[in-house]
């Protein structure tokens, strides 16, 4: 079975505020910007059927706006590791979906949602889309990746990056 990884930075998220990092809001911008990300995955066709979000308020906020435009109800997972997480903490929490979702979203943060689509990036990825990911991704960019192994064998260079979906 092929699978669709989309690896989602979180939207526009307010500054300066006297709150801890993990407390930071969106932004009107970033408000805007859930909902043409969720608008656009539909669009797409890569409506999720598990998603995996960092617990810090911007990407709880990301997630709620653009699921409030799938007009579906995935399975959503919280999960601590993805706040400050690395490659190695997406790619096992990635390893635990089940094989039934083909379409898997990941709301986190930079740098790890562009490092993680260019770790899994192997053979057939997008030369232009691997360059442009390698650099960083804007807040609401989305890359997306198929995978056509099982999710628990998910693995450095087992997947083609294929697309990179930057806001307007």
């Amino acid at each position: 079975m092929t699978h669709r990884l989309v690896l989602l930075r979180h939207a526009k998220a307010e500054h300066g505020l006297d709150v801890p990092d993990v407390q930071r809001p969106l932004t009107t911008r970033g408000r805007r910007q859930s909902a043409e990300v969720g608008t656009a995955m539909v669009a797409a066709g890569l409506v999720p059927d598990l998603v995996l979000c960092s617990p810090s308020v911007r990407t709880r906020q990301t997630w709620q706006l653009a699921h409030a435009t799938l007009h579906a109800e995935p399975e959503v997972r919280f999960a601590d590791d993805l706040y400050d997480a690395g490659v190695d903490q997406v790619l096992a929490a990635l390893r635990t979906a089940d094989e039934a979702a083909r379409v898997v979203l990941v709301v986190g943060h930079e740098p790890a949602m562009s490092q993680t689509a260019t770790a899994l990036a192997g053979l057939g990825s997008d030369e232009a889309t691997y360059a442009r990911v390698q650099l960083g991704v804007p807040t609401a960019a989305w890359s997306v990746s198929t995978i056509t192994g099982a999710w628990a064998d998910l693995v450095r260079g087992s997947a083609r990056l294929v697309r990179l979906h930057v806001p307007a």
